[in-house]
């Protein structure tokens, strides 16, 4: 996975992140940054895939990182973590509105909440940390999580799903709220009513009372036999829409007499609520005949755009068909071009040598940046958009964001080997 940048300066924290990352050997390698004028740095140059901020830690500048991070989020499509004091978890969320979270955790409870959270990422890594993933647009992607009975589990799993979707471009934010509220409601209801047997009388008791339901779940899980058992999450991604499951281990439960509106928008009751919720949020919303499986689909977002880098977001947007030559062999190299979707076939010498998609991000930059004539002739393969850039424009970007440039000159590098390892293999 690499590097995590830990944010924090307190030594007692970053020696039980330490001592958790060790137990995955070099999977995972903390970066402590205590230099507050390091850290937007750090972030802006070597672009983490997880980042660890510690909120409790004064010496930390947080609005300054947080308004660095917000000024260009497609820099910064990796995970945070949020490391919080207890009860000021609404408020930190706040905060973070619109990054990419994927947990908050309690201080107090970090050297267990941290191991698991790692290991979620290990176990999850192919489809959680990928930068650009539009290689959805051409293939299915589908899996399996199993979930702790434990209400952690529902939090990061349900962050790392809706970052995956909104990243993709798959669906926008509000549709990324939405997604995360409904799947939070059901999972919170698997385990509560399913593998918790939380009664309706339980929890209206407990409720009255002023406390948090999850305090109950995790009462209930002192249980050994409540304790061990599962949720499973299935997830079906394609082009147009994605689908998932939800199974708890309970006995089943009366879901046609919790369907029922009640209230303004059938959101008036305490029982059922999550249900109706999520039946506003997603589509087709249905039950097992047991009531232990809840299933749903999402629809994706019909244009075909991807985020697009912010010091780009003013050039140029090319549109080409099927068929449309971008540039030819030997044609003067003026612009680069920032692929936003579609594929492209690279011809040289009428010889096909790849195809590039989004994931790729740019095409002709090679002959661009060393001023050569073009290499190879660049073909659109059914509907696809580029974004074209100037020579002038590039330069002003990388004057804007230095750091621009050592994440493109990492691109190419990486352009370079994959280039390496077809032609040798």
């Amino acid at each position: 996975m690499g590097n995590i940048a830990v944010l924090s300066t307190d030594d007692k924290t970053n020696k039980e992140i330490l001592q958790v990352c060790t137990e995955f050997g070099d999977e995972f390698v903390p970066v402590y940054l205590r230099d507050k004028s390091l850290i937007v740095q750090h972030l802006n140059y070597e672009l983490p895939e997880i980042i660890v901020i510690n909120c409790t830690d004064k010496y930390i500048k947080l609005k300054t990182i947080l308004k660095e991070i917000k000024s260009d989020p497609w820099l910064y499509s990796g995970g945070f973590v949020i490391l919080h004091d207890e009860g000021n978890e609404h408020e930190i969320l706040k905060m973070f509105s619109g990054i990419n979270t994927i947990s908050v955790i309690e201080k107090s409870k970090l050297e267990d909440y941290f191991t698991r959270l790692l290991r979620i990422l290990s176990q999850n890594r192919g489809i959680l940390f990928q930068r650009d993933l539009h290689f959805l647009l051409q293939a299915n992607l589908s899996g399996l999580f199993v979930l702790e009975n434990d209400p952690f589990d529902l939090v990061t799993y349900s962050n790392l799903l809706a970052n995956f979707l909104y990243n993709s471009n798959l669906i926008d934010h509000e549709q990324k709220v939405r997604f995360y509220i409904a799947m939070m409601e059901l999972l919170i209801n698997a385990i509560e009513h399913g593998n918790c047997k939380i009664s309706y009388e339980e929890k209206s008791e407990w409720l009255n009372s002023g406390k948090d339901i999850l305090d109950l779940v995790r009462e209930k899980n002192k249980d050994p036999d409540i304790c061990k058992m599962k949720v499973y999450l299935n997830y079906k991604i394609t082009p147009k829409k994605s689908t998932f499951k939800i199974r708890d281990e309970g006995d089943g439960f009366d879901w046609k007499a919790q369907t029922a509106p009640t209230g303004e928008d059938g959101l008036g009751e305490m029982h059922g609520r999550g249900i109706a919720m999520a039946s506003h949020y997603v589509a087709k919303l249905s039950y097992n005949e047991k009531g232990n499986e809840a299933s749903f689909e999402i629809t994706h977002m019909t244009h075909d755009g991807k985020v697009v880098p912010k010091v780009f977001t003013d050039e140029e947007e090319v549109v080409f068909q099927d068929g449309d030559i971008v540039f030819t062999q030997g044609e003067k190299s003026s612009y680069l071009y920032y692929i936003v979707s579609g594929q492209f076939e690279i011809i040289a010498n009428g010889k096909q040598v790849s195809i590039l998609t989004p994931e790729d991000i740019f095409l002709g930059e090679m002959s661009f940046l060393l001023d050569n004539r073009r290499s190879a002739a660049v073909k659109s393969i059914g509907r696809g958009v580029l974004i074209k850039i100037s020579k002038e424009s590039f330069i002003n970007a990388i004057k804007e964001r230095p750091h621009y440039g050592i994440f493109l000159a990492r691109l190419l590098a990486q352009r370079l080997v994959k280039l390496h390892k077809v032609t040798t293999a």
